[in-house]
């Protein structure tokens, strides 16, 4: 059987990594069903951000995490900011 060219292993390579990559982004987007946009309100300042994930609980914590990241300084702020209600909260599932 004749080996492959340079080339044609160069092309076979980028296939495969290309593959590989539409896989991650498909299994890591297809999981995600629920997207929440929080708003907190933290030491007189507003901040919303939006999160998803593969159900409404986890994808509330993980942007009302997001949205308290710029208007707190310090571990203990950011606590502080997690423990409190959202100002608001919006869920919608894909």
């Amino acid at each position: 059987m004749p080996a492959l060219a340079p080339k044609s292993k160069t092309l076979l390579t980028i296939a495969v990594i290309l593959l590989f990559a539409a896989f991650l982004a498909w299994t890591t987007l297809s999981a995600q069903k629920v997207t929440c946009n929080v708003c907190v309100a933290f030491n007189g300042q507003k901040n919303c951000a939006s999160a998803s994930h593969e159900n409404q609980l986890e994808a509330i914590r993980s942007a009302q995490t997001t949205a308290c990241g710029p208007v707190t300084r310090g571990m203990n702020e950011t606590i502080a900011c997690g423990n409190r209600p959202p100002v608001s909260q919006e869920c919608r599932t894909k």
